[in-house]
């Protein structure tokens, strides 16, 4: 026994009174308390020992000492006489103290915390805990056989079965089965997740691992379609390797300069902003800026607008000769054709560079890589507003009468207002007016253009029906709207069986330098 820890429970004994002289500050005063040790008797009492090491094991492990009766360490019953049986006191000594360690390190982790975490799992197992006698525990990490280790399948040999008699198993046995399912999940494809079914001793029956197979084959299938998607599709604000490489071709010859970023997305197109290079001496010049129109290659949105093109006389025949990825195609060389009447009747449009098969370059109707506000954002006065009426009614005269177009689209999203002038964009879906339903198209870009312009305060602004009549030259006696399409549908009607009857030359017209053919009123 430590005779420091001794001493300190001895009481102190007070010292006797000195002389006057011991009493004052002198440093070589005798101090005014002094500890007298105790016996040698007191030293070795057994007694006094096993208080001593009651106490300070109550201290530090309350929760032990409740359930054990007297100490550890020493004690009457306790033969230490044995080296073993030493090894074990101590290394049960060093356990609790490491268990006391890991209550510490817990309780400081955990805090005040709702949620807490537990180091069980980490603790000493103690004998008295498990068992009384320490021959029953196995040290599994110097055996061969792992208990926790799951078994492998049973294999059977060509014959179906083994054993005799009543132990025969055979390859239909339900415990063998199930662990040839567990085992054969590791075919699965690399990202369909199993966790730890394959080195736990699970038994998977036939009906469960059919349907997990199945499920993986169905996400392998799926993951490929996504990936192929992705790859071979223009996303949003984004392109695919294709459209990549067409860019790069472009900055590459010097044609453009450099590729800024993405100004507009849209339903059918990504739109990205240019510097404008040169195309050699002989071409024309490139702008300073240009806006580089990426038609999406995905047709989930072109699935209901090919009423805009198959019923074109100018893409009529080739319509029906091309598979779905090339019709995009044709939209943008539509839009380019459109552009180009429409650039020649002076209307303010986008001038076109090249067109490369879904990628088509115009001039950006902008400055300094700002794009012109749609004539919904902007906020014109009285003054502008009426201004912008008058310009947008000119345009739809001479887009029906001296282009033979009819946009189609035409609203105040379509529309820009750049150095105070009206400009169209977005013409891919424009048709003529001889299409099925190009009257019908031209009432409905009326009534767009009514609504809004009487909405913001334009009372020069004339009706759907009666801007209809100044901008086609066709008179209606109709009241009512619906008796106003009636008459469109008819007169729509005369004229397709007037084309097909008459005018079955113009089905040979592609490049929009002919003239077209004319409407017949009746």
């Amino acid at each position: 026994m430590d005779p420091v820890r001794v001493a300190a429970v001895t009481p102190p004994v007070e010292a006797s009174q000195g002389p006057a002289w011991s009493q004052s500050k002198c440093p070589w005063g005798a101090p005014k308390n002094t500890t007298i040790s105790c016996s040698l008797a007191d030293v070795m009492s057994e007694q006094l020992a096993k208080e001593l090491q009651l106490e300070e094991e109550n201290a530090a492990f309350p929760e032990v000492v409740s359930v054990v009766e007297g100490p550890f360490i020493t004690g009457e019953n306790v033969d230490t006489s044995s080296d073993l049986m030493l090894a074990q006191m101590l290394q049960m000594e060093f356990d609790r103290e490491y268990d006391a360690q890991l209550r510490r390190e817990e309780k400081k982790f955990n805090g005040d915390s709702k949620v807490s975490i537990s180091f069980e799992n980490y603790r000493k197992v103690h004998p008295f805990e498990d068992s009384d006698s320490s021959e029953d525990e196995v040290d599994w990490q110097d055996t061969r056989h792992d208990p926790y280790r799951a078994d492998k399948p049973t294999t059977t040999p060509k014959k179906g079965f083994i054993g005799k008699g009543k132990d025969i198993t055979t390859k239909h046995d339900e415990v063998v089965c199930g662990r040839k399912n567990t085992a054969r999940m590791e075919n699965f494809a690399p990202e369909f997740q199993v966790g730890d079914g394959i080195g736990m001793d699970l038994k998977l029956s036939n009906h469960v691992f059919n349907a997990l197979k199945q499920h993986a084959y169905s996400e392998e299938r799926r993951s490929a379609r996504l990936h192929e998607k992705k790859e071979h599709s223009t996303a949003e604000k984004a392109v695919d390797p294709k459209t990549r490489l067409l860019l790069y071709k472009m900055v590459n010859s010097g044609m453009l300069e450099t590729i800024t970023g993405c100004i507009s997305t849209g339903k059918e197109s990504v739109v990205f902003h240019a510097n404008g290079g040169s195309m050699g001496d002989d071409a024309k010049p490139v702008p300073s800026e240009c806006a580089i129109k990426v038609f999406k290659t995905t047709l989930n949105e072109f699935k209901n607008r090919d009423k805009y093109i198959k019923d074109d006389y100018r893409f009529k025949d080739r319509f029906s000769k091309l598979n779905p990825r090339k019709i995009i195609r044709m939209w943008a060389e539509k839009e380019m054709h459109n552009l180009t009447r429409m650039r020649k009747a002076g209307i303010p449009c986008p001038e076109v560079v090249t067109l490369k098969k879904h990628v088509l370059v115009m001039s950006f109707i902008g400055q300094d890589q700002v794009p012109a506000p749609k004539l919904k954002e902007v906020k014109l006065n009285s003054e502008d507003m009426k201004k912008a009426y008058y310009q947008v009614l000119h345009m739809m005269q001479q887009l029906y009468k001296e282009c033979s177009l009819v946009h189609a689209d035409l609203s105040e999203y379509n529309m820009l207002w750049h150095g105070g002038q009206v400009w169209l964009i977005d013409v891919s879906q424009s048709v003529e007016p001889t299409h099925p339903h190009g009257l019908e198209f031209l009432f409905r870009d009326c009534r767009n253009v009514s609504q809004f312009f009487q909405k913001n305060g334009v009372s020069e602004a004339l009706s759907d029906r009666e801007l209809f009549s100044v901008v086609s030259g066709l008179n209606f006696t109709a009241d009512n709207d619906a008796d106003f399409l009636a008459e469109i549908e008819a007169l729509e009607k005369i004229n397709e069986d007037h084309i097909q009857n008459h005018g079955k030359k113009v089905s040979s017209f592609s490049s929009g330098e002919e003239d077209p053919p004319t409407f017949c009123n009746k």
